[in-house]
């Protein structure tokens, strides 16, 4: 009987793959954690620090730092990373040379709500950030009896206005009224701007600017002490009274 030694060769080549992807496999899980790298997504540390991520990164009560790799649960430590309200994103994992490296995106503010007794951020999803002990975020500040379920429509007033260059530089501040209508505060001219409702927010705005550029050019915009444009295709002011005039 003739022998297949292609067969036979192909078949211990296969066999000493196995052997060899095993016994490396093996002898990586047995490399322990030498060290815990955090890396922040935005390049600084603002609300977080190095220490709070690492307070995260704990698994049976203990550092992962000296335990084995084999019994490092990523999906666990990527969970309690996650459960942090300033993180926005996270990814966990091993390199070959037995570090664990956490990336860590931070959660980016648009609002400062201070309503009550309580004050915290807004972020960028429309969703509620707690303020940080470690940095201080410059950005609109939204005053009245904020409830969640207003979330959206502040996420809504303000983005609009960060995204507009001219309404950014005048637009301090937010005001939500008793009545549910939003008032803004300006930077320029002691004016309160009555927004009203979200709807036609666009056209509310490009009626607004225009109302500046036309005042500001005659220089009649310190004449008005209110700027109300809750009324469709309007533009309606009050005037600035003058006692004893």
């Amino acid at each position: 009987m003739k022998i297949n030694w292609s067969y036979i060769k192909g078949v211990l080549l296969i066999a000493l793959i196995g052997f060899l992807y095993g016994f490396s496999n093996h002898k990586n899980n047995t490399i322990k954690v030498k060290e815990v790298v955090v890396e922040f997504e935005r390049g600084n540390n603002l609300f977080m620090n190095y220490e709070m991520v690492n307070k995260l990164l704990i698994q049976n009560g203990e550092t992962v730092r000296n335990q084995e790799k084999s019994v490092i649960d990523l999906h666990k430590l990527e969970s309690n990373v996650l459960s942090h309200p300033m993180v926005e994103n996270a990814a966990i994992f091993l390199t070959v040379d037995g570090s664990l490296k956490a990336k860590v995106k931070q959660r980016t503010p648009i609002a400062r709500v201070v309503s009550g007794n309580e004050s915290y951020y807004i972020d960028r999803q429309a969703k509620r950030m707690p303020l940080s002990v470690n940095h201080s975020e410059r950005v609109l500040v939204v005053f009245g009896d904020v409830k969640e379920e207003k979330f959206n429509e502040i996420h809504l007033l303000v983005t609009t206005i960060l995204k507009d260059d001219f309404l950014k530089k005048q637009i301090i501040g937010v005001e939500l009224a008793p009545n549910n209508e939003y008032i803004l505060e300006t930077r320029v001219g002691e004016q309160k701007i009555i927004v009203g409702n979200m709807d036609h927010l666009n056209e509310k705005f490009k009626n607004l600017k225009s109302f500046y550029n036309k005042t500001m050019l005659d220089s009649t915009i310190n004449n008005y002490s209110s700027i109300n444009l809750k009324y469709h295709k309007q533009v309606v002011c009050t005037k600035e009274v003058e006692y004893g005039a």
